[in-house]
């Protein structure tokens, strides 16, 4: 089983040499600190900056320099501060090639549901839902099953929508899957994770085809 910085780990080796990539709140935005050393990779924050780098280390802080959920950051060389106007210019004009997101849950058919629980005071949906409807290639990092142990994994979402089948692959503690018309197919299983178990925490159709082999970090 995967903790959120193995999940981080797996994600990042989705990222492909010349990218630009944006990371979502939580467990995406450790993404960039596992992406390979001989790629060269850009890290869009819709709060404006591009060339985002790993996280700093404690003490070498900069509290100006954040990205869009107001986390201390690195810059890269080369990396550019824009207005809001300009960065969802960047993500609406479909010139980001990867999107990874959180999410609390996600349907069979793709959908996502990322940011309000009812009755729960939240400020707005802020920039998921121009990145669920401007990008081609969305991954949701997530935990398989909730704090009570049920599937975040379902046939229908139960929470407000940010997106409409729109996600392409999923990374969770237990799994790697990928939506399919059919549901979500399992393509690896995390260290020591049963397909069993698996199973059991997906509450949406899971497809198995052949063994399913253990991913690699």
């Amino acid at each position: 089983m995967l903790d959120k910085t193995g999940i981080a780990k797996r994600i990042a080796k989705e990222v492909k040499d010349g990218y630009y990539v944006n990371l979502g709140i939580g467990i995406p935005t450790l993404v960039a600190n596992y992406v390979r050393d001989d790629i060269e990779v850009e890290f869009q924050s819709e709060n404006g900056v591009l060339g985002m780098g790993p996280f700093p280390f404690e003490g070498e802080e900069d509290a100006d320099v954040i990205n869009a959920g107001k986390q201390t950051i690195t810059t890269l060389p080369g990396a550019s501060f824009f207005d809001s106007a300009m960065s969802f210019s960047m993500i609406r004009g479909k010139h980001v090639d990867l999107t990874i997101l959180g999410a609390m849950e996600v349907s069979e058919q793709g959908d996502i549901a990322n940011w309000k629980i009812p009755g729960k005071m939240v400020k707005g949906m802020g920039g998921a839902m121009d990145l669920v409807a401007s990008a081609e290639n969305i991954i949701v990092a997530m935990m398989h099953t909730n704090r009570a142990g049920e599937s975040k994994l379902l046939k229908s979402c139960s929470l407000p929508l940010t997106g409409v089948r729109c996600v392409k692959r999923i990374v969770t503690n237990l799994a790697v899957l990928e939506i399919t018309e059919a549901g979500f197919k399992l393509l690896e299983r995390a260290p020591g994770v049963s397909v069993d178990t698996i199973k059991k925490a997906t509450e949406g159709t899971l497809i198995i085809e052949g063994d399913i082999p253990e991913m690699k970090l």
